[in-house]
């Protein structure tokens, strides 16, 4: 064998070590997408928790806003519902009416001094809202893995790779417009 033969085998190990990069690399994406999700996950499952909690201690004192109460209820079920199926658009959906209701239910606590007084109340506000800081830094810290794994799942030459082996385009997680809106305490009041 020549040295064009022993050019040729360097050439077929050079684009096999570039594709298994290629491929290692895609890999890494797709892992830390599902690891960005099992973070936004774990912190739902604690908000999930937190809320029947909430919701009892208002109950105590809100006795004439039930209907706040049931719509908080309701977006946290639909939450899990997304959750469990995984549907990231039904989710980010869910998520919105959670947090509005979640809005709703903290500026109407404004007006049962009792209820703002209650060291249950406060510790369980502060605790709902730690969580949804962290759940809006993890769900940035998502959607940057999406962006990369699916820029690069259609750039050239990853793409070939990325059909090859059956990679897919992840979905972002992201909120209604109309939950990204300050409560109108004014409304709530009137």
């Amino acid at each position: 064998m020549g040295i064009l033969g022993y050019l040729l085998i360097a050439a077929i190990i050079g684009l096999l070590v570039y594709f298994i990069a290629i491929y290692n690399n895609l890999v890494a994406l797709k892992h830390n997408v599902a690891k960005a999700w099992s973070n936004i996950d774990v912190l739902l499952k604690q908000r999930h928790d937190e809320l029947p909690k909430l919701v009892e201690v208002c109950k105590q004192y809100m006795k004439y806003e039930q209907d706040t109460l049931e719509k908080v209820m309701q977006a946290r079920a639909a939450v899990q519902k997304a959750q469990q199926a995984g549907d990231m658009k039904q989710l980010g959906e869910a998520e919105g009416m959670l947090r509005m209701g979640l809005g709703n239910l903290f500026a109407l606590a404004e007006a049962y001094p009792e209820l703002k007084a209650n060291e249950n109340f406060q510790h369980l506000q502060n605790r709902i809202s730690s969580l949804e800081n962290a759940i809006a830094d993890r769900r940035e810290f998502y959607n940057e893995s999406v962006n990369r794994l699916n820029i690069r799942i259609e750039q050239f030459p990853d793409l070939i790779i990325a059909r090859w082996f059956n990679f897919r385009p992840a979905e972002l997680l992201e909120f209604d417009e109309e939950e990204k809106r300050d409560v109108d305490v004014k409304a709530l009041f009137s």
